[in-house]
């Protein structure tokens, strides 16, 4: 079932978000060359419990840290560790949210630790822009597949592989609702959107192919070819004045 919010539904939502949001932008900045996965992971977690939200991953499903914190060949949902420390040309994905309110905020970014290479630029600079193409479909009226087809052209069209096996999806009450956004699909297709509906789009694009493969430790997922890959997400309310970033700082 997918919930529609009300204008005042998505005010208490939108606090979560912005903590999100900050929260995100505070540990992409301490993304250096020498500093560990889970030192990022405790800086994320005191700005979010410093602003009276609680971090919504840390034990979702049994992940047992703030962020899922993904380096280079790593596409979504690396564990935080100690001796996982991050090096000079790295890209970095980070994947946090927060709740308050009895709401969820959901976001993500890919950082460079240092100078990374170009074409890890490129990516990144791609995957942004292709959820910035999905978010200008999310207005009513439109469907799903709009959204999807967007991201999936732009990004493919520039030779990069669109993961398949995650998609996006809904967002409120609960940190995963209806629907799922898919970053592939055709336009035109799939479930109409109406104001209310809040999305979390996140294209996860790679160098190479579009394949990933899941990690012994039951939640890592990397690209099978070992190529890089980048990971963007803003948690999106559909209005009837057009798309609202709720997790724009």
């Amino acid at each position: 079932m997918i919930v529609l919010k009300s204008s005042r539904e998505l005010e208490l939502m939108k606090e979560a978000c912005q903590i999100s949001a900050e929260a995100l932008m505070v540990a992409g900045e301490a993304v250096k060359p020498g500093v560990s996965t889970k030192e990022i992971d405790e800086i994320a977690y005191r700005f979010i419990k410093k602003h009276g939200a609680t971090p919504n991953f840390l034990n979702y499903g049994g992940f047992p840290a703030t962020a899922c914190i993904s380096i280079n060949d790593e596409v979504i949902h690396g564990i935080p560790k100690a001796d996982r420390i991050i090096q000079e040309g790295d890209i970095v994905s980070i994947d946090l949210g927060a709740a308050k309110n009895g709401y969820n905020g959901d976001n993500a970014a890919t950082f460079a630790a240092g100078t990374c290479s170009p074409e890890a630029k490129r990516l990144m600079d791609t995957t942004r822009e292709s959820l910035y193409k999905g978010i200008e479909q999310a207005v009513p009226g439109n469907r799903i597949g709009d959204i999807s087809y967007a991201v999936q052209s732009y990004c493919e069209d520039r030779g990069y592989g669109v993961v398949r096996d995650f998609v996006g999806h809904g967002v409120g009450t609960k940190l995963h609702e209806e629907p799922s956004v898919p970053n592939f699909g055709h336009a035109g297709r799939g479930i109409r959107l109406l104001p209310g509906m809040t999305l979390a789009i996140e294209p996860m694009i790679n160098l190479g192919t579009y394949k990933v493969k899941q990690l012994s430790d039951g939640w890592t997922v990397k690209t099978t070819d070992g190529k890089i890959s980048a990971h963007f997400e803003h948690t999106v309310a559909i209005t009837s004045n057009g798309p609202v970033i709720l997790t724009k700082v």
